[in-house]
């Protein structure tokens, strides 16, 4: 059963928007969580034959819900008792909300959300795209909702598509004197009372340049619909920003409305727990009394209105700089000279970098003085201008720990906005300014944290939340912090299906991996040094579990040196920040998650991004894992992790990667279903010389690996029971222009175990001869005798065929090959050799040829059973 609702306190955008829904989810039921504001109740007594049937909520029976459609919100606290099934694992939950996402939001399986004047809007462009037809009533309602929501389409919210929608309801018969009634609303007494105290303590005052209007009254009872009142004064006064303050009975009241973009009126009432969008919102505070609501709005206002801060009000001038000729010891050196923390570089007039005292610092601890500064500065930086408002810099200091931010005129670097220079600005004033404005905080990246309980239930099966609720009450028992963390959590927020479970303990996670199996059955293996184990359990499924351990790293490209640490320092020790969320798997926080480095963001954005500008010197094999996320997941790396990626590769640091490493990097790549394009992507960055100097991705090399994919694809669609390593084909495909010896000299760069490498040498060497062969018959007969087919191919491994398949680019070939590895290399003579011994044929070279000949008769259908066996094999007997 469909359910379609919104918030409860219901206004004009939610009744169009829930008319609009009911058009796309036919069969719905619609139905009010709670009460709605007095207009609607009013229009729905005046206009009873507008609106569809609505269902009182406690009617339904929730247990018969399967898809809950919600407009204008994404709260669960305020959809009523719809929100008592929204963690049931079967529901689908679309929502159509014009409100941005926050951390409390629902989490959707459908719907949208995005940036218009109302919910309405969102519906109806639905319907206007698919080309529906309206009623002059459905059409009305839905034009209510957008009038409402953007002030008859005068608010700076509305949009473009808002004004698009409304022309197409006018279209359909929406009749705009009944919408201008409905929003027009005849005042009481009382309402009538209440506006008089308001325009009386109305006053307008200028925070940081923009006109603010507050109005408070005080009443020993409670009238309604004030949001009326607002709508009436607004434009009696033609006010851009709007607050009352109304202190009824025990609560105060307030409703902000706003169409200026100076002003967030749901930011601000945010600071009351209250809430809404942009343009309107609302909220109510408890057991305070009005004096001091209003002392704590004009707070809050000085805090929020920021238009005269900006870069060019607070930033230094002149602004030091560096050369990019300078070496990483030449830039400590100007760094400490000047007693500055980041400086920027400067190609002649053009600056083309950023470089931090923390970089250089770390970059010298590796022996990197001598390295230009160009390797290791930051190449994204944002470029203000002396009006960018500090708000902005705020926020890209803040999330992205920067610490320095250029502000240009034209081309010209005339000053630089520091975290000194903010700091300065907040706490104290600074040029002109007074008053604290802003609330940095810490000037640390701030961790989002939300819960995503709702999604594990969605997305996960009940045995792996069974084993997480699991590993969860292990932690509980033990007191230790326990963690999801890593890919699983990044492809849980990507819905992508990952039973790898890596667990993080802020704890000795050797000792939880041995606790836990000790309660729960299986088995650990542990490596003591590292503070990590692997956890069996009784069903055969691994879990990886770790000490939360920072490290660092001796030299480029060594193995790390591990330390206990926290959560924090060990996400940071991650490769990109897509994997460094962290879910809190105990009972109290369950599915609470943990965003230190901005990975959410970066999700969504569809970005591999590295935590730091040595990521690739500590680890080089990450500039692997790079392109491999890049490939896999469909995202782009970002221009500053690219630029980092080209240095580790001018500076030869892969050079000193371990041949095992190197290898197992290469073997993930191209264990993928299509790692082609990863393969060109590494070729791109100039990666396959690490594998050999000769090693190239010409024309030719191309379409060898675009026939291997081809082939493999066919090879996975034979369901056959023979395991075969793709890794093995695409290192085949990918030298395949390498003569044997440069081949042979890769086989031992990539360490490949002996055995392994003398076999595909030997036998990658025998395709060029096999395809000779295969040639020249083939010239001389188009039929092939399946024994022929035996004889050439029986040597090899699958995965070598796989490969001479797509080398030769024949699809005679392949069939040759598909024939004998689907039938003919389990074909076997139905005689062993006690039937030969039985009749009368002693071992010998005899016997050898006799069983050869039998396997040749079988292959070429020349016998099909046992008998005809025996009487093939007593002729040769009698014969020899």
């Amino acid at each position: 059963m469909d359910v379609i609702t919104t918030h409860t306190n219901a206004d004009f955008d939610c009744l169009g928007a829930m008319t609009a829904a009911l058009r796309l989810y036919p069969g719905a039921l619609l139905s009010f969580p709670g009460s709605q504001e007095k207009g609607v109740r009013d229009f729905i007594e005046r206009h009873p034959d507008y609106l569809p049937h609505f269902t009182r909520a406690k009617e339904i029976n929730l247990e018969s819900i399967t898809r809950l459609i919600i407009v204008d919100c994404q709260q669960a606290a305020r959809i009523g008792r719809f929100s008592e099934i929204l963690d049931s694992p079967t529901l689908q939950i679309h929502i159509y909300d014009h409100h941005p996402v926050a951390a409390e939001s629902i989490t959707p399986t459908g719907g949208a959300v995005a940036v218009c004047g109302s919910a309405s809007t969102l519906l109806a462009a639905r319907l206007m795209g698919q080309g529906a037809r309206l009623s002059a009533e459905e059409a009305t309602l839905i034009m209510l909702g957008i009038h409402e929501d953007t002030g008859r389409l005068l608010f700076a919210s509305a949009t473009p598509e808002d004004y698009r929608v409304a022309g197409w309801l006018l279209e359909q018969g929406a009749r705009l004197t009944i919408v201008n009634d409905a929003l027009t609303p005849e005042l009481n007494h009382a309402q009538m009372w209440l506006l008089k105290q308001l325009l009386t303590t109305l006053k307008t005052s200028s925070v940081n340049g923009i006109a603010i209007s507050i109005a408070y009254a005080s009443c020993d009872h409670y009238i309604g619909d004030i949001a009326s009142l607002a709508h009436l004064m607004r434009d009696m006064e033609n006010m851009g920003a709007l607050f009352l303050v109304i202190a009824m009975e025990n609560h105060v009241y307030l409703v902000a409305r706003s169409h200026i973009p100076e002003i967030n009126a749901g930011e601000i009432m945010k600071g009351f727990q209250g809430g809404g969008h942009a343009t309107a919102a609302s909220a109510v505070v408890h057991n305070q009394p009005l004096k001091q609501v209003l002392e704590r709005l004009d707070g809050l206002l000085r805090l929020s209105v920021r238009r005269e801060a900006t870069a060019g009000s607070i930033m230094s001038a002149p602004v030091k700089t560096m050369p990019d000729s300078v070496s990483i010891a030449g830039a400590r050196e100007l760094l400490t000279r000047y007693n500055c923390n980041a400086m920027p570089v400067v190609s002649g007039e053009t600056m083309v970098g950023v470089i931090s005292r923390k970089t250089v610092e770390k970059a010298l601890h590796h022996g990197l003085g001598e390295s230009p500064v160009t390797d290791f500065m930051h190449t994204e930086y944002l470029s203000a201008t002396p009006d960018t408002p500090l708000a902005d810099i705020q926020s890209y200091m803040v999330t992205g720990n920067r610490r320095f931010v250029p502000v240009f005129e034209g081309a010209l670097l005339t000053g630089a906005v520091t975290r000194t220079d903010l700091m300065r600005h907040i706490y104290g004033g600074r040029r002109g300014q007074s008053g604290v404005l802003y609330d940095l905080g810490s000037l640390e990246i701030p961790t989002r944290t939300r819960s995503v309980a709702g999604l594990l239930g969605k997305r996960l099966s009940a045995e792996v939340r069974e084993t997480l609720h699991k590993l969860g009450e292990a932690g509980d028992r033990l007191g230790l912090p326990v963690y999801a963390v890593g890919g699983f959590v990044r492809d849980l927020l990507l819905g992508i299906d990952n039973l790898d479970i890596d667990v993080t303990v802020e704890g000795d996670g050797v000792f939880f991996a041995d606790y836990f199996a000790e309660r729960h059955g299986g088995r650990v293996r542990s490596h003591k040094k590292f503070g990590t184990a692997v956890l069996v359990l009784p069903d055969g499924r691994k879990i990886d579990v770790a000490s939360t351990r920072l490290e660092y790293y001796e030299s480029p490209g060594a193995l790390p040196t591990v330390e206990r640490s926290s959560l924090r320092h060990d996400l940071y020790r991650r490769d990109f920040t897509v994997n460094t969320l962290a879910l809190c798997i105990n009972s109290d926080r369950f599915g609470g998650l943990t965003d230190h480095f901005g990975g959410q963001q970066d999700i969504q954005e569809r970005v591999i991004r590295v935590l730091h500008n040595l990521s690739f010197v500590e680890d080089p094999t990450r500039v692997f894992r790079a392109i491999r996320f890049e490939q896999r997941l469909g995202f782009h790396i970002a221009p500053h992790t690219e630029n980092l990626m080209r240095s580790a590769v001018r500076m030869h640091l892969l050079d000193k990667l371990g041949g095992e490493r190197l290898l197992g990097e290469l073997v993930q790549i191209m264990s993928e279903n299509e790692p082609s394009a990863a393969i060109g992507r590494m070729s791109s960055f100039g990666l396959l010389q690490f594998i050999h100097p000769a090693l190239k991705l010409v024309p030719a090399t191309e379409r060898v690996l675009r026939e291997t994919g081809q082939v493999m694809a066919w090879f996975r669609l034979l369901y056959l029971e023979d395991r075969c390593e793709p890794w093995q084909v695409y290192l085949m495909a990918l030298c395949d222009g390498l003569k044997p010896d440069e081949f042979r000299d890769a086989c031992v760069r990539l360490a490949i175990p002996g055995r392994l490498a003398e076999r595909l040498c030997s036998q990658r060497h025998q395709v060029f001869t096999t395809l000779n062969a295969i040639k020249r018959r083939l010239k001389l007969a188009a039929e092939v005798r399946n024994s022929q087919l035996f004889a050439w191919f029986s040597g090899f491994t699958p995965e070598v065929l796989l490969y001479m398949a797509a080398r030769a680019s024949n699809e005679q070939v392949r069939r040759f090959v598909s024939l004998y590895l689907t039938r003919l290399r389990t074909v076997a003579p139905l005689l062993d050799g006690d039937a030969l011994r039985r009749l009368g044929l002693e071992p010998g070279p005899l016997f050898g040829q006799i069983k050869a000949r039998l396997l040749q008769a079988r292959l070429d259908g020349e016998v099909n059973s046992r008998d005809e066996e025996e009487a093939l094999a007593r002729s040769l007997v009698q014969a020899c």
